[in-house]
């Protein structure tokens, strides 16, 4: 077996293995990741689409895992002002505790020493944003590292979509983040 072969098998069965380990209560594997997206994705990016594209799945897959965690109430939908077919969701309180939840895999990454964790992140980092690149896909990367944000008057603000932040939405996932 070749290296890359090797290391594609113990990514695969590691995130197998987290996976088969993230029920949580009433919540399935696909439930947490989708939860724990919308815990990190700013108010552009929360959408059935763009939590579909993030985890790597079908759009009706997606909106259904969200009208379940909705009637469940882990999420709340939001439908948009100007456009009523546009639906995002917000955690609620319990949606927010259950996305803290940790993974399987936590204590075991949070266990290596500082500079294994600095370079598995790197690689892994630039393994991803080579997969997404080859199949034009999006990286959702963090605001504060886009091309787009800049600083007005001590506040974040998003000069692609011409609008101000919170100071939080800074540090979360955006789908529009180009790198700097």
């Amino acid at each position: 077996m070749t290296k890359d072969v090797l290391i594609r098998e113990l990514i695969v069965r590691l995130a197998r293995l987290n996976a088969s380990q993230t029920w949580h209560g009433d919540l399935n594997p696909a439930q947490v990741s989708a939860l724990k997206y919308l815990s990190r994705a700013n108010r552009f990016s929360r959408s059935p689409s763009h939590v579909a594209e993030y985890l790597g799945t079908t759009r009706g897959t997606m909106s259904q895992t969200l009208k379940a965690l909705d009637r469940k109430g882990y999420l709340s939908e939001n439908r948009s002002e100007t456009d009523k077919r546009s639906i995002s969701y917000d955690l609620t309180q319990e949606g927010t505790r259950a996305a803290l939840h940790p993974a399987a895999l936590d204590p075991m990454l949070s266990d290596l020493p500082e500079d294994e964790q600095k370079s598995l992140e790197q690689t892994l980092t630039n393994t991803l944003i080579s997969l997404l690149t080859k199949n034009g896909g999006k990286a959702f990367g963090v605001c504060k590292t886009c091309r787009h944000h800049q600083q007005k008057q001590s506040m974040p603000y998003c000069n692609l979509l011409q609008l101000p932040l919170e100071p939080v939405e800074a540090e979360q996932i955006c789908h529009e983040q180009e790198p700097a």
